[in-house]
């Protein structure tokens, strides 16, 4: 039987490198790595120790496109420490579940039928995103 240790990447496909490229660095906070040399365009972001978000840029890629973000559609998921500073991050950056640019969407649910704190946000291209943490602080 194969044991798998952990997920090393998650793969997106991006319409806009220089953007997704902000929203994974500003948004998201996380730290752009070196990236081999591809000979098509991306990025690569750590995520905690040992994981990354591939970006790369593909002309026959598959979006979401015209969907509305979504709890139950594709995604994956990140963990944070502190939930309710997580999401008053996102705020600061322009996000609120009933934003009028449904980009700028996000649902919260901070005690979630999974037993955890979670809420979704999407990137540029649509992808869905869950932000959860192992427990809910004090607000």
């Amino acid at each position: 039987m194969m044991q798998l240790d952990s997920i090393h990447h998650v793969a997106l496909t991006v319409s806009d490198l220089e953007k997704s490229r902000a929203f994974y660095r500003d948004v998201l906070g996380l730290q752009e790595i070196e990236r081999p040399p591809f000979g098509f365009p991306g990025a690569w972001f750590q995520v905690g120790d040992s994981q990354h978000v591939h970006l790369i840029v593909h002309d026959q890629a598959t979006y979401r496109t015209g969907k509305a973000l979504d709890t139950r559609d594709v995604h994956f998921a990140v963990r944070v420490s502190d939930y309710w500073a997580a999401a008053a991050h996102l705020k600061s950056c322009g996000y609120a579940p009933e934003a009028a640019d449904e980009m700028k969407r996000i649902i919260i649910s901070p005690r979630a039928t999974a037993g955890f704190p979670q809420m979704y946000i999407m990137d540029p291209d649509r992808h869905v995103i869950e932000i959860n943490s192992a427990k809910l602080s004090p607000a």
